[in-house]
């Protein structure tokens, strides 16, 4: 509902992404428990993925919604992200603790997403950064990344699908740091530009 020709924050995109973050408990019991535990680590590892892959559909389906109604808030810019890096983060932590992702990858991913998120978040007097191209295409790969590495089909399918899986690691982490570059250069030039938050 708006008030005051504002759109309000209560609405279903929000609730979305709001939903999403909830889901990252259950996604982190689900991992570890597929990783730790022998005889059900199958089913475990499935309801992971499955989480997984509803959850990051939920990030699509916020934005379309938003986008389509005509509800995008300031809100749903800020929270929409740091939903994301919950979800991803936590994919990143736990595969890392249980051994099937480098740490350095985790750490050099995590500094870059969670360093732009408070840059952003700092700037909120200002400006709205909302996510630009590359930063949704950094998404995208990192999605893909974790949910092929997530899946359990190389005792099926062979090691090239984990060589694809690292493959697409290696992009992600690339695109990532590009893109945290990209974001930095455009924060040092904001303050000589005119503030541009949406209302």
């Amino acid at each position: 509902m708006a008030t005051n020709g504002q759109i309000s924050s209560w609405n279903l995109p929000n609730a979305l992404t709001t939903l999403r973050i909830l889901l990252v408990p259950f996604f982190i019991w689900a991992l570890w428990e597929s990783g730790t535990f022998g005889e059900d680590s199958m089913t475990a590892r499935w309801i992971a993925v499955a989480i997984f892959a509803v959850a990051m559909y939920t990030d699509k389906l916020d934005g379309d919604i938003a986008r389509s109604r005509g509800i995008v808030t300031n809100f749903g810019k800020i929270a929409d992200p740091i939903a994301d890096k919950f979800l991803t983060g936590a994919a990143w932590i736990t595969m890392s603790l249980l051994g099937e992702i480098w740490w350095w990858i985790t750490i050099v991913i995590l500094l870059r997403e969670w360093g732009i998120t408070v840059m952003r978040i700092a700037m909120l007097r200002t400006r709205v950064m909302p996510a630009s191209r590359g930063g949704k295409i950094k998404t995208v790969l990192q999605t893909a990344a974790i949910l092929i590495l997530l899946l359990p089909l190389s005792t099926f399918v062979g090691t090239w699908w984990l060589w694809l899986g690292w493959v697409l690691v290696m992009a992600a982490m690339l695109v990532t740091l590009v893109t945290g570059l990209d974001y930095v250069i455009k924060a040092i030039r904001a303050p000589k530009e005119e503030p541009t938050l949406d209302e």
